[in-house]
This record gives C-alpha cells, structure tokens and sequence, in this order.
C-alpha cells in the first residue's frame, strides 16, 4: 500500500517536472471557489524533489504506525486530514498556492500523538511517546519561519490530526 502510494507521488512530480510545472496549478488556491476541489489534489503535487522526498519520509513512517492499527483507521483518517486540513488551508491561509503533502503528513503525526492521550491503551500511547520523542521538532514547523513554506498547510492539517484523534476515540466503532 505504502510502496504505492510512494510510486503514485514520485511518478506525478516526474510528470509535473516533464510538463514544466504546470501541474502546480492544482494546489491550493485560497478562497477559490471554483478550486476549492484542489484539497483533494494539493497533497499529490510538490515543488521539488527535496519537497516530496521529505514529506514521503513522514508520510511513510506515520502512515506505517497507522496502518499497526488498521487499513480502515488509517484510509478514514487520511480522508479526514486532508478534507478538513486542506478545507481550513483553502479558507484561512495566504493567497499563495498551497501544495505538498506535508497537511497530511502533520495531520498523521498530531493523530498519532493524541491517539497516546484520547485512546489512553498502551500501544497507543507507546506510538505517542516514540513520536514525540523522535518527531516531537516539527512542532516548529506549525510556526511562520519561511515564507515559501505553508505553516498553514502543516497547522490546519496538524489541527484536523487532534480532532479526529478526538472524534475517533469517542465512537464506539474505534474499539
């Protein structure tokens, strides 16, 4: 699944590179009505090689801790992440295009780490700790330190991690 999803980013940004760029015009455009549908393509385009092998690292490693728990939890989730993540980056950040999977990936890794306090079972916790503990840096890069990168893209989708860590450890189909 993973090893998939890996060969469907690297071969769209080897696309997007033969075709000059020009699939950047499906990231997010903030308060765009008629491209409000890029949320769901934005996390699949990248802007350089650095940016998606990057956030395939992160995409990778959390996705695999998701997956311990199930195919559902972590579909459901992502689902989830990058609907409401990208719905928040559409409606509340810069008016720069948003692109990059990194929503997502922020979104997984805040899921993961509130799963260890909503879920309250040792193996989520354990996931909990080693996240922060390995991972716990990215909490800065929620902050403003780089104009050409989308602080809101890694807020909003660390955001839509917590609330459905939240909703999530609340509904009895969880257990």
């Amino acid at each position: 699944m993973l090893i998939i999803l890996c060969l469907v980013l690297i071969g769209i940004h080897a696309l997007n590179i033969y075709l000059s760029g020009r699939l950047v015009y499906l990231g997010i455009a903030p308060r765009n009505v008629p491209e409000l549908w890029h949320i769901y393509t934005a996390p699949f385009i990248h802007g350089s090689w650095g940016h998606l092998i990057n956030n395939l690292i992160g995409l990778v490693i959390f996705s695999a801790l998701c997956l311990m728990r199930s195919l559902r939890f972590w579909l459901t989730a992502s689902i989830f992440i990058i609907t409401v993540g990208g719905f928040l980056t559409w409606a509340l950040a810069r008016g720069t295009l948003h692109v990059g999977a990194s929503g997502w990936v922020f979104g997984l890794w805040s899921l993961l780490i509130l799963m260890g306090w909503f879920d309250r079972r040792f193996g989520s916790i354990a996931i909990a700790v080693l996240v922060v503990i390995f991972y716990g840096g990215m909490v800065f890069g929620v902050l403003p330190t780089n104009a050409r990168i989308s602080f809101e893209s890694h807020l909003f989708g660390a955001i839509a991690g917590a609330v459905f860590a939240s909703l999530f450890a609340k509904k009895s189909w969880a257990q």
